[in-house]
């Protein structure tokens, strides 16, 4: 297998509203959408994924888990200074977000903050003073 990843599906309950939840937070939808069925969102050099979370359930071949709590994944946006952090934190909250943890200092080193969409599904964005930031936005590791 080789080591990156394609795409980020999120199973939504209402895919009209979590589309444009994203979209208000300045996403654009790609052409490939379905209505009703499938929202696609080009994310640098790869792609999110809105698809109804009972559909996705069932296309997996399994039952939609329901309940609230950390379900041990959350997406993450690294950004290129402290500030944008809470840019973005802010236009989270207007979009409809609900922000779990305000930009703050991290004991890495760095500066975060936590919000969750409107399915719940976490967001970190973080200011890394340890990782790069290229001029295409795709992040660089150090060795």
């Amino acid at each position: 297998m080789e080591q990156r990843l394609s795409l980020v599906t999120l199973g939504v309950a209402d895919l009209a509203r979590s589309r444009r939840f994203y979209e208000r937070m300045g996403w654009a939808a790609s052409g490939t959408s379905v209505d009703g069925v499938v929202c696609f969102f080009q994310a640098g050099g790869m792609a999110l994924a809105l698809y109804g979370r009972a559909a996705q359930a069932a296309d997996a071949g399994i039952e939609p888990a329901e309940g609230g709590g950390f379900e041990g994944i959350a997406l993450a946006q690294n950004v290129r200074d402290k500030e944008a952090v809470d840019a973005i934190l802010g236009e989270a909250a207007s979009a409809g977000g609900r922000i779990l943890r305000p930009g703050g200092p991290a004991e890495w080193g760095g500066y975060v903050g936590y919000f969750a969409d409107p399915d719940g599904h976490l967001w970190e964005i973080a200011w890394n003073p340890h990782f790069a930031i290229l001029a295409d936005g795709s992040l660089k590791l150090p060795r």
